[in-house]
């Protein structure tokens, strides 16, 4: 007999018909699955609430534990670039994001949040100026609540679903699996999109057992919320279109269906109006932001260094260390199941899936993060795959029961465990990129002229709080300007919006004589991160002449200093766009890439000594 038995099974807060006690909830159906209840139903609450409680607590531990990581500096380039910026920006002017690649909702929350911290805007500014450490870790702690948030939406979806067995061990493996814990650390909005994502299959779930105005309702919301905040949360309206359909097949069930779907509609673009209301009132905008968002994830331009050429492939195999092999295994089995056991709530887990990795998978550009508005849909499909395992093999011995269900809970939930265990000690740790810049401090004299790759935000060159006064800019050693082209005819930097070098693009500029430049113009001490040279070995091929300057680079000068992310005896992980700036394998002791300071000693640097202090 399936776990699922009929529309009315129990979730959090619903009455479970008389036919199926066990699957409203006790927590002794946890390990004795359904037809026995041991427990008065209070107590069964009780205990019930107390589980919840703890996974909660843990999801935030992980999702707190080294959030303060690499600060003062942001290194995350799109941490740094978009999102706590802008939410300050907004002190200066109007609601008014100027800004529509990413929708604003999360830049909001982090405003409001900033402003009632400080008391508004001579607060923000004045603590950003002088140290914006708390900052950062008060924008990063929003991520991780709201992440948190989403454990919770998601043990209630799943209880709705199928039963509170289910929903606690979607919740659990959703609570350790690796991409949410680790992107609740940066204050971006990949995490929090998830929780309007897991309100709305909470309210998806409600409209499929119910189809209550209330769950209708919810379900608009949190499709709204999750559009504002990440367009890709989008993909959530799938799932309420098949519960709704799943209603209008049923009898008498047409009437309802077609107001619930009106009801969405309106729910939802009032909450992605409320979260995002530039999308209207300044709506050439917002559509010339879409538009430049999604020709910006199908270009394949600025990509040097992609080691996989099929994105489908890619996100196949991110599924299996963002969120675990066992996990996508059980969830495999769980849809073939659910084809069998209830094909309606098949059609609302599974297509969504395919068709989200079928379009992420066409684009040129992708990273796993990007896979994470699908992830709770797959946690409930495992959750569901390995309980329906265990209470078939329970069946078969009875006392077996807890020790599957036990053995259930460790293998879906032990990878993501480790490695999210793994990713706190790791970002607890000093950064490479800080620990190079307390060496330079110490040794390096102030207002020498450096060059240094694109590794680090341009704050890291200044003392924070302190500006130089030896510098025109503040800057406490003078920098080559190489984040810009140089014109070949005249040897200096091509001005305007045409010499800027994205990061992406910055190994295309390098050419081994760069390093008559740097010693013609006594540029002695040069900064390499493998973040950016790891992008050339890469791709051999396809610059030649970035291999060529390192080569000629190592030549003429000598390595005064270099720090490794690694542990003792391991590494180095090849490059990756993922795992290079996420510390996934279990190598990595620390944050940031390798950090190697060059001095050359030739030309202009041939007098120049280390300053000592």
């Amino acid at each position: 007999m399936s776990t699922v038995e009929s529309p009315e099974r129990g979730g959090a807060g619903d009455a479970a018909p008389p036919s199926a006690p066990a699957a409203a909830g006790g927590l002794n159906a946890l390990l004795t699955g359904p037809g026995l209840n041991l427990r008065p139903p209070s107590r069964e609450r009780l205990i019930w609430g107390a589980a919840v409680a703890g996974l909660l607590l843990l999801a935030f531990g992980l999702r707190i534990w080294g959030n303060g990581h690499g600060l003062p500096y942001a290194y995350n380039s799109d941490e740094n670039a978009h999102f706590v910026t802008r939410a300050i920006g907004l002190f200066g002017h109007d609601w008014d994001p100027n800004y529509y690649v990413n929708p604003p909702a999360y830049t909001y929350v982090v405003h409001l949040v900033l402003g009632a911290w400080y008391g508004g805007r001579a607060g923000v500014s004045d603590s950003f100026a002088a140290d914006p450490t708390e900052i950062w870790l008060i924008a990063r702690t929003i991520a991780a609540l709201l992440g948190t948030l989403a454990v919770w939406l998601l043990y209630l979806a799943g209880s709705r679903l199928v039963d509170r067995r289910v929903g606690l061990l979607a919740a659990g493996i959703f609570t350790v699996a690796f991409l949410p814990v680790f992107y609740s650390k940066l204050a971006l909005n990949d995490v929090p999109t998830l929780a309007g994502v897991c309100l709305a299959l909470w309210g998806a779930a409600g409209v499929l057992r119910h189809g209550r105005i209330r769950d209708y309702v919810l379900a608009g919301l949190g499709l709204g919320l999750a559009c504002a905040t990440k367009y890709t949360g989008g993909i959530v309206l799938l799932p309420i279109v098949a519960a709704a359909i799943a209603q209008f097949a049923a009898a008498g069930g047409r009437a309802s269906a077609l107001r619930g779907i009106a009801i969405v509609a309106v729910a939802s673009l009032a909450s992605f109006v409320m979260a995002n209301p530039y999308s209207v009132l300044d709506f050439s905008s917002f559509w010339d932001g879409l538009t430049h968002q999604s020709t910006a994830s199908g270009d394949a331009a600025g990509k040097l260094g992609l080691t996989q050429d099929s994105g489908y492939l890619y996100y196949l195999w991110s599924f299996g260390w963002g969120l675990g092999w066992l996990p996508l295994v059980f969830a495999v089995g769980g849809a073939v199941r659910l084809f069998v056991d209830e094909r309606r709530l098949f059609w609302m887990l599974v297509p969504p899936i395919i068709l989200f990795v079928l379009f992420m998978g066409s684009q040129e550009r992708y990273f796993g993060r990007w896979l994470m508005p699908v992830f709770p849909f797959v946690c409930v499909l495992a959750a569901y795959g390995a309980i329906e395992l265990a209470d078939r093999l329970g069946r078969l011995s009875p006392g077996l029961r807890p020790t599957l269900v036990a053995a259930a809970v460790v293998a879906l939930c032990g990878q993501g465990f480790v490695y999210s265990l793994h990713s706190g000690l790791v970002l607890s740790r000093d950064d490479t990129r800080n620990i190079t810049r307390d060496w330079m401090v110490k040794n390096v004299a102030e207002r020498a002229k450096v060059v240094v790759e694109p590794v680090v935000p341009d704050q890291w060159a200044q003392d924070v709080g302190r500006p130089s006064p030896l510098t025109d800019n503040g800057n406490r050693w003078s920098k080559y300007p190489l984040s810009r082209k140089i014109d070949p005819q005249t040897g200096e930097p091509v001005p305007g919006a045409a010499g800027i070098v994205n990061i992406e693009d910055f190994e295309t500029v390098l050419h081994p004589g760069l390093v008559d430049v740097f010693e013609e113009l006594a540029y002695c001490w040069v900064v390499v991160g493998s973040t950016q040279r790891g992008r050339a070995e890469a791709e051999p091929e396809v610059v030649p002449q970035a291999l060529a300057y390192y080569a000629e680079l190592e030549r003429r000068a000598e390595v005064a200093y270099e720090v490794s992310p690694y542990a003792k005896g391991k590494g180095p992980v090849a490059f990756n766009f993922d795992w290079t700036f996420n510390y996934y394998p279990l190598a990595y002791n620390r944050p940031g890439p390798t950090m190697t300071i060059y001095r050359l000693k030739g030309g202009g640097c041939a007098e120049d000594v280390i300053a000592t202090r």
